[in-house]
């Protein structure tokens, strides 16, 4: 099994900070990669990089290899053929993600007829329309007539990371990037929406990379993690290892204070 992703030596910096630094890691096809880090430590930028995505105050340098893709300097008609098509994003907070004035049924539209179109399928209103009401049934959403007609602020926010997942499985990527998918859920919401990725990528032989600073949550999902800190890799293994018998100091730290934080939550002494 061939490898999805390939990160070699990645560098990120603005002109007076480096960002990230020396950055490697490889994700095989059909692989669940989790990327783990407190805020501000370069798990969205690494993922922006992906993406061709970075702003333009930021330089990257090393090698991005995505799908047999140089991503690291290529021009934007390149860049954009490999969205969707090799990689597709679900981003942290779905209603900045989401257009608030389009309703939620032509958004999930528009990835499916750009699919059908760049697989010379049949792209009209009929063939669009049975696309979108599969992919509402696959990420388990309640109500389809009413949800296509719905706007974003129409719906709850595990329904609206619900749609933004369809929109980015309407693609049919080969690796989807899920930056902090659940962070803006409550703890029951999270729990099915890690339950559904988890599926559903699975189910489609999708690569995943996870991104997250909640352990609990990526030790559910990742066959394999990286720890971040400051923008450099302090740990990489299997995540059942790393989570439970980590070597840097810096991990068993984080994995201390995660333990900490659910004892107070769950009211222990």
């Amino acid at each position: 099994m061939g490898d999805i992703l390939t990160i070699e030596g990645l560098t990120l910096a603005t002109k007076r900070d480096v960002l990230v630094r020396d950055l490697s890691f490889r994700i095989a096809e059909g692989e669940r990669f989790g990327l783990i880090g407190e805020s501000g430590s370069g798990k969205s930028l690494t993922s922006l990089a992906i993406t061709g995505l970075l702003p333009p105050t930021i330089r990257a340098s090393g090698r991005i290899t995505l799908a047999g893709q140089e991503i690291t300097g290529a021009p934007e008609r390149r860049l954009c053929g490999l969205r969707g098509a090799a990689v597709a994003t679900i981003f942290q907070e779905p209603l900045t993600a989401l257009d608030p004035l389009m309703r939620l049924g032509k958004q999930i539209a528009l990835p499916v007829r750009r699919r059908l179109l760049r697989e010379g399928q049949d792209a009209g209103r009929a063939a669009v329309a049975r696309e979108v009401r599969a992919l509402i049934d696959q990420v388990r959403l309640p109500d389809p007539d009413r949800l296509i007609r719905a706007y974003p602020h129409e719906v709850s926010g595990g329904q609206r990371q619900r749609v933004a997942i369809a929109m980015a499985l309407a693609c049919r990527p080969r690796l989807l990037i899920a930056d902090e998918p659940t962070t803006a859920l409550d703890v029951t919401t999270q729990a099915e929406i890690v339950t559904l990725l988890t599926g559903l990528v699975q189910a489609h032989g999708i690569a995943l990379l996870f991104i997250s600073h909640d352990l609990a949550v990526v030790g559910q999902v990742a066959e394999r993690v990286l720890v971040l800190r400051g923008g450099e890799a302090v740990e990489t293994g299997p995540a059942a290892k790393v989570l439970t018998a980590p070597r840097a100091p810096y991990s068993r730290d984080l994995i201390t204070a995660a333990r900490r934080f659910d004892t107070a939550l769950e009211g222990r002494p």
